[in-house]
C-alpha cells in the first residue's frame, strides 16, 4: 500500500481572525489561516481538520481533459446556445506550457487550450476562461461583439478582477517584492 506523503504546512496566525479559519495551497505547502488567539492544541486540531477538507475537496474535483470538455459543453448551452452549431471544439484540454495566458484558442481547428496554473482556482474563473476560449469559436477577435458574448457569463467581471490579482501577485513574486498576509 502506498503511503501518502502529508503535505508541509505552514500556519499563519492572525489578530484580525476571530473565529474562522480557512486553507489553501500554495505549490506543494498547505496554508492554514487561524486566529491569533488559538491555542497549540486548537492549532493541531484545526490542521488536521483543514488537510481532510482539503484533500476531500481535490478528491471531488476531476481536473481530466475529459471533464473539461463536459464543462465547455455545458457552459456552451448555457451562454451561447444561440452558437451551438459554431461552438464545438474538436479538442478542449489542460496543458502545461501557457504560463503567459490563461487559455488559447485556435478557432481554425477548433481547439482549445487552458492552462494547468487555473486547475486549483474557484470554478467560476475556470468556468470564466473556458467561456472565453469558447467565445472565440465565434468571434476569433477581442471585439465588442466577442466580450458581449463573453459579458453573458454573470461572474466575468469577477474572474477578470480574480485573474488581474493573481496577475499581479505572480508579476511581484518575480520583481521579489513579497505579498502581504493576514
Amino acid at each position: 500500500m502506498a503511503r501518502v506523503r502529508k503535505p508541509v504546512v505552514e500556519v499563519r496566525r492572525s489578530q484580525r481572525r476571530r473565529r474562522t479559519v480557512s486553507a489553501y495551497r500554495d505549490g506543494e505547502r498547505v496554508v492554514v489561516l487561524i486566529p491569533d488567539r488559538f491555542s497549540r492544541a486548537e492549532e493541531t486540531e484545526w490542521v488536521e481538520r483543514m488537510l481532510a477538507r482539503l484533500a476531500a475537496r481535490e478528491e471531488r474535483l476531476q481536473h481530466t481533459d475529459a471533464e473539461l470538455l463536459l464543462r465547455a459543453r455545458r457552459l456552451t448551452m448555457r451562454y451561447l446556445a444561440d452558437y451551438a452549431d459554431l461552438v464545438v471544439p474538436q479538442s478542449v484540454r489542460w496543458v502545461t506550457n501557457q504560463n503567459g495566458r490563461w487559455g488559447s484558442c485556435t478557432p481554425d481547428d477548433a481547439t482549445i487550450r487552458i492552462s494547468h496554473r487555473i486547475q486549483e482556482m474557484p470554478d467560476w474563473v475556470i468556468d470564466y476562461v473556458l467561456l472565453h476560449e469558447l467565445a472565440h469559436l465565434v468571434v476569433p477577435s477581442h471585439n465588442t461583439r466577442f466580450w458581449e458574448l463573453v459579458n453573458r457569463f454573470p461572474k466575468a467581471e469577477r474572474a477578470r478582477g480574480y485573474l488581474e490579482g493573481v496577475s499581479a501577485v505572480f508579476a511581484g513574486a518575480a520583481s521579489g517584492e513579497h505579498a502581504v498576509h493576514p
